[in-house]
């Protein structure tokens, strides 16, 4: 899809999802609201694109808990609840993450549904959190629960060349070259990166794929105490090719806006053509 002669608006919501989904759900629903209200002008315009957390649905009842309420691919309460925003709305919304069944463990699935309420693109999280770290939950084993993908996604909208990713895939830069090299512009990272680690690398990784890769990083990320205490950093935050902070969030509840400029990434891009000069491959170990 061309990017001429439209102007694509952007979303980031950022709040401390509950381990309950109708509460979630409840606060969704309100931000939905908010967000067309503060952006009608821009929303008759052109496209809307909104992108939320990871694990949005429920957050803070363990991974066992996930797997509990994954849902079959385009059926289930959540994934049949974005798909009805999207047409109340008319938004394209990312959904963060959604549990998706997969046989002993679910997917972590980054889901894109279309104004329509259609599925336009699916991202299995490959990276899993297998980590220590000195908070107060301790210690992460995602994989114990969790499958990990095995394939890159880089989605035509109307809001650009889209490459999905999530989180943790943010510590591993030759992902990031790849859906460069496949086109991307942009690069959504719905993320629950924990209040230690988030304080520490959040912004400097952001910053970092970003300009290696000339393209917009757009990271909604959780915050706050969640119901098991694991506390999360947020600070969601826009960044463009050049490293800049466009927009981004402190530690409240809230949603950020921008409108993406093609123009001035072709222009970075031709100016210093990071990508053609690159004497290096990029392997993906699952191929």
């Amino acid at each position: 899809m061309s990017n001429a002669n439209i102007s694509p608006l952007i979303t980031l919501l950022q709040w401390t999802s509950r381990s309950d989904w109708e509460a979630n759900k409840a606060y969704l629903l309100k931000a939905f609201e908010e967000v067309k209200a503060s952006n009608a002008a821009a929303c008759t315009s052109g496209p809307h694109l909104v992108i939320l957390p990871e694990a949005f649905a429920r957050f803070g009842a363990g991974e066992a808990a996930q797997g509990k309420f994954a849902e079959e691919l385009e059926h289930g309460p959540v994934q049949d609840f974005i798909a009805d925003c999207c047409r109340r709305f008319n938004f394209w919304i990312l959904a963060g993450t959604i549990a998706v069944r997969g046989g002993e463990r679910y997917a972590a699935a980054s889901l894109l549904f279309n104004a329509d309420g259609e599925l336009a693109a699916r991202y299995d999280k490959i990276h899993l959190f297998d980590a220590s770290v000195n908070d107060n939950t301790k210690s992460y084993r995602e994989s114990a629960f969790t499958k990990p993908g095995n394939k890159l996604v880089v989605v035509e909208t109307p809001f650009g060349k889209i490459g999905l990713a999530v989180c943790y895939d943010l510590r591993f830069p030759e992902m990031f070259r790849a859906l460069r090299k496949m086109g991307a512009q942009l690069i959504t990272l719905p993320s629950a990166f924990t209040k230690v680690t988030g304080e520490a690398h959040w912004q400097p990784l952001l910053q970092a794929r970003a300009i290696e890769n000339q393209v917009y990083l757009l990271a909604p990320n959780q915050t706050g105490t969640h119901d098991d205490g694991r506390e999360t950093w947020g600070c969601s935050m826009v960044v463009d090719p050049w490293g800049k902070i466009v927009a981004t969030l402190g530690s409240e509840p809230g949603f950020i806006s921008f409108t993406p400029n093609f123009e001035e990434l072709e222009q970075l891009r031709g100016r210093m053509p990071v990508q053609q000069h690159n004497q290096f491959e990029v392997t993906f170990l699952n191929d």
